[in-house]
């Protein structure tokens, strides 16, 4: 068999195929090809933006220290509700965490799971992530969708929500942090 393009095309396309069939490596294909094709976020557009309902809404800090969504009036707030076992999730934790890096002093980051205390921390721990993880103790804002995961929500200082985005994306571009930027700058 005469090795061509063509062949060596279908030769990657059968071996990537195969490796979605084996348990073991399903997960990791799902979060290679989720990471490859998430792209940075936009906005919602003007005249379809919400604002918050509400700010009254206890969360209790799992790695940080537990606090009343009030706190985070009249700042810029980035809300991500995610999972351990979720691929998109797990995809776009890398560049949430490169954000929260360089903006944690500047904006009010919530990760929100509901995954137990054991398995969050040796997640955690295993990909050296430190962002601030909650869990709900009250009701979530109806302004917030929470399904399907990843849902993130990124909120100016009036309590607008401009940026509206279900499922991974990447979030560590320059688009993003001029949005950042801009609505710190408000």
């Amino acid at each position: 068999m005469k090795f061509n393009r063509k062949n060596i095309s279908n030769l990657i396309f059968v071996s990537i195929l195969v490796l979605f069939f084996i348990p073991n490596t399903r997960g990791m294909m799902q979060i290679v090809l989720t990471r490859i094709f998430s792209f940075s976020p936009g906005l919602v557009d003007e005249e379809e933006r919400t604002t918050i309902d509400t700010y009254d809404w206890k969360l209790h800090g799992v790695n940080t220290t537990s606090i009343n969504f009030d706190t985070a009036k009249g700042k810029v707030v980035l809300v991500n509700f995610w999972a351990t076992w979720c691929p998109p999730c797990i995809a776009e934790m890398p560049s949430l965490q490169n954000l929260y890096n360089e903006y944690k002093d500047r904006i009010v980051f919530v990760f929100l799971t509901d995954v137990d205390d054991q398995e969050l921390n040796k997640f955690m721990n295993d990909k050296d992530y430190y962002f601030p993880v909650y869990r709900s103790l009250s009701e979530v804002p109806k302004s917030f969708v929470t399904s399907p995961i990843p849902s993130t929500y990124v909120i100016d200082k009036s309590g607008t929500i401009i940026i509206d985005k279900r499922n991974a994306a990447d979030w560590d571009t320059n688009k993003v942090k001029a949005i950042l930027d801009q609505l710190l700058a408000e």
